[in-house]
């Protein structure tokens, strides 16, 4: 028998226990919404609200949820994210939100077309857990703008947190409702603090 022959065979039983990469245990990403709700909503026959895009903080542009270690330094989850960039849905929330409070006869985004009588510029300036403390913690601040003939003029300067109840040992899930809760509690600040700047 051809020696070649003879070598083939054990060259490819080698090969088959080979890999170029690593064994690396496959983890699957979980993804969390973040949409409070407000809890019932209110017809609006006020004046028309548009909301610009919310900013974020630095820190606070990752998918991956972030938790306040006891040492203040952040820890980022990998493998537990927000089902996108968190200020975009915590824009749309915020959108929702106002829409329903009664204020506003109508909550329109950044680029529409309709004459808005009032604009908010908002920054999302806390989203974390903390697990010290037993809480979790969101954080708005930004300005509201009367819209004039030629310019915008500053109503008032906003600010608003939140916390929510959270387990010290809360799993991804818990921190992830946890703090929807403390953003929802946030916009119901930021609510109260509108009313009476645009009646």
């Amino acid at each position: 028998m051809n020696r070649r022959a003879l070598l083939l065979p054990a060259l490819a039983a080698g090969l088959a226990g080979c890999s170029l990469f690593p064994s690396v245990p496959n983890v699957p990403v979980r993804r969390y919404a973040l949409a409070p709700r407000r809890p019932f909503a209110v017809e609006g026959r006020g004046p028309v609200l548009l909301v610009r895009r919310m900013r974020a903080l630095p820190g606070l542009m990752d998918l991956g949820l972030r938790r306040l270690k006891a040492d203040g330094s952040y820890d980022l989850l990998v493998y537990e994210e927000w089902l996108a960039p968190p200020a975009d849905l915590a824009d749309a929330a915020l959108r929702a939100w106002l829409q329903a409070s009664g204020l506003f006869s109508a909550v329109v985004p950044q680029g529409s077309r309709a004459e808005a009588g009032f604009v908010l510029e908002l920054q999302l300036t806390a989203l974390e857990a903390v697990p010290a403390l037993g809480e979790a913690r969101a954080g708005l601040a930004g300005v509201l703008l009367r819209e004039e003939r030629l310019a915008s003029r500053v109503v008032d300067s906003l600010q608003v947190q939140a916390s929510a109840p959270m387990a010290p040992q809360a799993e991804a899930p818990a921190m992830a409702a946890a703090m929807t809760t403390a953003l929802g509690l946030a916009f119901g600040r930021l609510e109260a603090a509108l009313a009476p700047l645009v009646r």
